[in-house]
């Protein structure tokens, strides 16, 4: 059994090292690389203004966030909540970037980067020189966005299961992890096991149909010595 966090953060901009905070943070644990219903989300006020260009992708102003814990308040549950997993994320070096920064402003050590898997690296990989945004992935891979006006770190982490499940090998016949609204559960996967891979084989009348066209063919590749 390999147990993984996904996690995403929203935030009040880009660079940490010019004073932008985490506003939002959503985990979810994987087992075998599939959800397994655990996870953590947390609304946090970032003790400054959230900039007009910032609001308009996460969608969150100072106004939503009137009331909600300081990161130092959740900082130890996201600790515990972690572990020693490995950590996956989309652009996983600008959230390990982040966290950090809030890590190091309450005493807490950095995150190793070692533990980090980066699902965007991933995509280039194994699509070089394509669109491998969240959203790009997405359409690529048949996932509802329809939920996503706006960034959302829990539905993000929903997504990018999804979307993980597939850069990792693809989804098992039967598991469903259909997108879901954002505050609403998180799809249950029961371990019972590493996933194995199943071979798919051609029926009779299948490979006559298949003979059938290489006899069309001249000096089909297949059939050469």
């Amino acid at each position: 059994m390999i147990r993984a966090v996904l996690f995403d953060t929203e935030t009040t901009g880009l660079d940490p090292l010019t004073g932008d905070r985490v506003i939002e943070v959503a985990a979810l644990e994987l087992i075998n690389d599939l959800p397994t219903g655990k996870h953590f989300h947390k609304l946090i006020d970032p003790q400054r203004d959230i900039p007009a260009e910032a609001s308009r992708i996460h969608g969150f102003t100072n106004g939503d966030l009137v009331g909600k814990p300081l990161f130092a308040d959740i900082a130890l549950g996201l600790v515990e909540f972690f572990g020693d997993s490995k950590l996956i994320a989309h652009n996983a070096p600008f959230d390990f970037g982040f966290l950090n920064m809030e890590f190091s402003r309450t005493g807490l050590p950095a995150l190793a980067r070692d533990r980090m898997i980066d699902s965007l690296a991933l995509a280039k990989v194994r699509f070089p020189g394509m669109p491998n945004s969240l959203d790009a992935l997405c359409r690529r891979f048949s996932i509802d966005l329809s939920a996503r006006t706006t960034h959302n770190a829990l539905l993000d982490c929903k997504l990018l299961a999804e979307v993980y499940v597939e850069l990792t090998g693809g989804r098992q016949r039967g598991l469903s992890l259909a997108a879901q609204d954002a505050r609403g559960p998180v799809t249950v996967y029961v371990h019972t096991g590493p996933r194995t891979p199943h071979p798919i084989m051609p029926t009779e009348a299948e490979l006559a149909a298949h003979a059938a066209f290489l006899a069309r063919i001249k000096e089909p590749v297949w059939l050469l010595p």
